[in-house]
């Protein structure tokens, strides 16, 4: 599979904030950020644009972690360090409600979005439907996403693998194509 033309990764929310939140824990994050890293790396290797996404929310208070004055709001400890070709912070789930990413998408050309990054469910899921509503074309790598479990209101565990599985099914072929990070990687290895 040859990387899209016109394209774009998105890394949204891939931030410290996550950190200080009570679900975070380690357990799935060596394999998102290795698969995060790897997709990063393929697209800077195919000179497609990476676009860092950051999430500011809350009261303006450092024990907020989503406030800026929290100083989580930066780049999550162990990704790829990477100069973006653009950052954009977002208020709201979807990284194209009053960010300008839109319009910088617009200017320079992109009509296809890889999205990636942290909530699998939530930001990058709202962010792949919303782009592909607006028209473009997106990839979604769920293996280059995290999430954590959750407890759903009848009480039960919702285990983190089962969200990825449920974001991917109701995404796929309606909203995106599903991609594997190996798709891209595998372009950049090639002479």
């Amino acid at each position: 599979m040859s990387l899209p033309t016109h394209a774009a990764l998105l890394v949204i929310d891939v931030q410290e904030s996550f950190r200080h939140r009570p679900f975070f824990n380690e357990a799935d994050l060596p394999a998102y950020l290795a698969a995060q890293n790897a997709l990063i790396a393929a697209c800077q290797h195919a000179s497609v644009p990476v676009i860092r996404i950051l999430h500011a929310d809350g009261p303006e208070s450092p024990s907020n972690p989503f406030a800026h004055a929290s100083g989580h709001v930066r780049p999550l400890e162990g990704l790829a360090d990477f100069e973006p070709a653009a950052t954009f912070v977002k208020h709201r789930h979807s990284a194209l409600v009053g960010t300008g990413l839109d319009v910088w998408l617009t200017t320079h050309g992109i009509r296809h979005l890889i999205v990636s990054g942290i909530r699998t469910e939530q930001c990058c899921e709202t962010t792949t439907r919303h782009a592909s509503d607006l028209g473009w074309q997106v990839d979604f790598v769920p293996e280059a996403t995290l999430t954590w479990d959750m407890t759903q209101p009848d009480g039960r565990v919702l285990s983190a693998d089962a969200i990825k599985a449920r974001t991917a099914t109701v995404l796929a072929g309606r909203f995106c194509t599903l991609r594997q990070v190996a798709d891209y990687a595998q372009e950049a290895t090639t002479p």
